[in-house]
């Protein structure tokens, strides 16, 4: 058994010896995975952004999650042939067809959204407001009806619309990336929300080689090459009774999964 991804003190800590031309490769491919994203968004937003008050809302958000899965696909593409990167997500394309169904991950790295999206094609990421009004990545999320959090009750509100509608609703119980591993407390929204919609909670796994894009990563930090992800599935909680209940049971299902990876 291995740990589920390197604890935070460690991407602190020494590395092991790299010589000067696998360093520069290593910068290099920081600069080329986090460039690409941003140009990858720019191209979309004018798109997105004359589309949203045009198309009709199902449209809308049916072109805008496909737009983004597939441009989160080729991307990870991207970063496995450039950038030294290796993804095992084959364990998500089971959950590609289900309708109404929550999906709770853990939060170590700024790249599990686009993990997790990458394979789901009805996937709606609930979004803090600050990233919705983004001018990066507002028009997109906005074009596909990504779930704005703004506060518990609107959260609700929206995700619930969501599931009736049949989307799979990503969300991170945890609210941020982990600070302290493996796994931080998790916030009660996301149990309140399977309460109300009785919607079922699949957990995700997330494990990677190193907390690159941490909560203590800095960003223009380069990363630890090769990087490695995988998403396992996890237990399938049933539509709660007891919010409360759920929220505690899940944080003791999740910290024990994640105490160790396959």
């Amino acid at each position: 058994m291995t740990p589920a991804c390197t604890k935070p003190e460690s991407a602190s800590g020494p590395r092991p010896p790299r010589g000067p031309l696998w360093r520069l490769y290593e910068r290099l491919a920081m600069v080329i995975g986090l460039g690409s994203l941003a140009l990858m968004c720019l191209a979309w937003l004018p798109f997105a952004a004359l589309l949203y008050p045009i198309l009709p809302r199902r449209a809308g958000q049916r072109l805008g999650r496909l737009v983004i899965m597939w441009s989160f696909r080729h991307y990870l593409l991207l970063l496995t042939i450039a950038c030294g990167c290796r993804f095992d997500l084959r364990a998500l394309d089971a959950l590609r067809r289900e309708r109404g169904l929550i999906v709770a991950a853990n939060h170590p790295s700024l790249l599990d959204a686009v993990v997790l999206v990458s394979r789901l094609p009805d996937a709606v990421c609930v979004m803090k407001a600050s990233l919705l009004d983004n001018l990066l990545f507002g028009a997109a999320a906005r074009l596909a009806r990504y779930v704005r959090n703004d506060g518990a009750h609107q959260l609700i509100k929206n995700g619930r619309n969501s599931l009736a509608e049949g989307a799979q609703v990503v969300l991170f119980p945890e609210g941020s990336r982990t600070s302290a591993f493996p796994l931080d407390a998790l916030n009660p929204s996301l149990a309140v929300l399977a309460k109300r919609a009785q919607a079922p909670v699949q957990t995700v796994l997330l494990h990677y080689s190193t907390p690159y894009l941490g909560k203590h990563w800095p960003l223009q930090r380069p990363p630890v090459l090769p990087l490695t992800c995988t998403a396992r599935l996890g237990r399938r909680f049933a539509p709660p009774e007891d919010a409360q209940a759920l929220t505690a049971e899940l944080q003791r299902y999740l910290r024990a999964e994640l105490g160790a990876a396959p």
